[in-house]
């Protein structure tokens, strides 16, 4: 499935903030490999038919669900909502509860909430900072791609049902 647009075009300040959250990003995988903290995430599986809608951050290699961290005090599905709103611009959805996995992630001790939004194609706003690039793909496509390890584990976990 081809890649989606981006909603805003890029700009020099982007541009920074793009080599920042990559350098910024090398330095956390090391501190975490070092440390090896706990943390506690949240991503969502958003459904449009077959299809998931992977995003592409700044720095990764690899393609993500949106999501990201939860903070002190916040339940996941609330970290859920709120980086759903920061990455693709996605607010006041139904999210479903799919579970959660725990492994050792970019060098840290990691448990994911996962959560599901079936629905059609939302309108995505990407900011062009941390998020880059989206794209729709089928379950044909999922082993081609490279993968966060556990968007991998998610859909391991979701082809065993």
């Amino acid at each position: 499935m081809p890649s989606l647009e981006r909603t805003r075009p890029a700009m020099l300040i982007d541009s920074v903030w793009r080599i920042v959250l990559w350098v910024g990003f090398r330095f956390a995988r090391i501190w975490w490999y070092v440390r090896q903290p706990h943390h506690e995430g949240a991503l969502v599986a958003i459904y449009v038919g077959r299809a998931l809608l992977l995003v592409k951050s700044s720095y990764r290699a690899e393609w993500n669900f949106p999501g990201g961290g939860v903070r002190p005090g916040e339940t996941p599905d609330a970290a859920a909502r709120r980086e759903m709103e920061e990455e693709i611009g996605l607010s006041s959805c139904t999210l479903l509860p799919a579970g959660s996995a725990s492994g050792i992630w970019d060098g840290r001790r990691d448990r994911v909430h996962f959560f599901e939004h079936l629905d059609c194609m939302p309108e995505l706003r990407l900011d062009n900072r941390e998020i880059v690039a989206a794209r729709l793909a089928s379950p044909e496509e999922w082993h081609g791609i490279a993968l966060t390890e556990a968007v991998a584990t998610y859909l391991r976990r979701d082809l065993r049902r």
